[in-house]
This record gives structure tokens, C-alpha cells and sequence, in this order.
């Protein structure tokens, strides 16, 4: 979704107050695909702050289907973006202010809200999703997602420095 910033350029006091839908159905991180199940309106707003600099403030929220970290079930994560923005929209095309992220969000006159919030899912990103606290995870050998129930595997995750102790513990559990 675009939203046409010109108005807001020429006419400083004018500003931009809109409520747009989203077709955002995926997020794309570190090569992976999460696909999106909810999506709400997106209500932004877009005002001149001088000098050829717009203040964009922004909310939503989304939900995205992320597989837990030790089990692989999707686990539905719910993201509620509320952000506010300074963009500087004098920057020519490579140039950088060492704090600006507008580059890919904004072109020219234009204002793609789906980038900008899939900027901010980036930021708020978990570095791990887990169905519940006590997740057992899946065996290592078979693939038997342990919060199903458990398979006869041999645990053959120990210390392999460790393995002369568990072969007496073997042979003396035999006797």
C-alpha cells in the first residue's frame, strides 16, 4: 500500500490521517517464510515537521505463525506495532545520515506502508518462540515430538567422554 506524500511536502501544514488495509501475507526473515494470519487496519499519520522532515506515527497489529524453537509447532505470535518516526526526505539516493532507515520505505513522494511495517516486525522480532515454557522438543533420533508422548530411543546425546562411565553402569545393570 501507497500513500501519496505530496500534498504533505507542498502544503506544510497539511497532514495525512488514514486508516489503510494491509495485503501483507508473509514476512521474508534470514531466508525463511512466516506467513500471516491476522492482520488489522493500519492507522497512520503523516504531518510536515520543517526542514524537508515528516513525522510519521504509526499503529497496528498482526499476528504471524512462527514454529516453536525446540518442537516445530506453529505458535501463532502476536505483534502490536505502535511506533513513531522523523524522516528526513532530502537524502538523495546512497547517501546517509548514520541514522536514518528510510531509504527502503520511502521513494520519492511515496510512503509503503507495508515496508515500513515489516521494518518494525524486524525490530521486534523474538530471538526464540516456544509453544509453552516446558517444551521437551522433539528426539533427536526418530523426530517423536516429545509433548506427544515419548519414543524407545537410546538417549545417545550424553558426553561421548562420559561413555566408559555408562558402559560399567551397562554392564553391572546386567548382573
Amino acid at each position: 500500500m501507497l500513500i501519496d506524500l505530496s500534498e504533505v511536502l507542498s502544503e506544510p501544514h497539511k497532514s495525512i490521517d488514514e486508516v489503510v488495509g494491509t495485503e501483507m501475507k508473509e514476512v521474508k526473515v534470514n531466508g525463511s517464510r512466516f506467513s500471516v494470519s491476522r492482520t488489522q487496519p493500519v492507522h497512520i499519520h503523516v504531518e510536515y515537521a520543517g526542514e524537508k522532515k515528516l513525522h510519521i506515527s504509526c499503529e497496528t497489529s498482526l499476528t504471524v505463525i512462527i514454529p516453536c524453537d525446540r518442537c516445530l509447532t506453529d505458535v501463532p505470535t502476536d505483534f502490536t506495532l505502535s511506533f513513531e518516526k522523523q524522516v528526513n526526505t532530502t537524502l538523495e539516493d546512497g547517501e546517509d545520515d548514520g541514522e536514518s532507515d528510510e531509504a527502503n520505505y520511502i521513494d520519492g513522494y511515496h510512503l509503503d506502508v507495508e515496508q515500513l511495517l515489516y521494518n518494525e516486525i524486524l525490530v521486534g522480532w523474538p530471538m526464540k518462540v516456544l509453544c509453552s515454557e516446558d517444551c521437551k522438543g522433539i528426539c533427536s533420533v526418530c523426530g517423536q515430538n516429545l509433548n506427544e508422548g515419548s519414543c524407545d530411543c537410546e538417549d545417545t546425546s550424553l558426553d561421548p567422554r562420559m561413555s566408559v562411565i555408562r558402559d560399567l553402569y551397562k554392564n553391572f545393570k546386567e548382573v
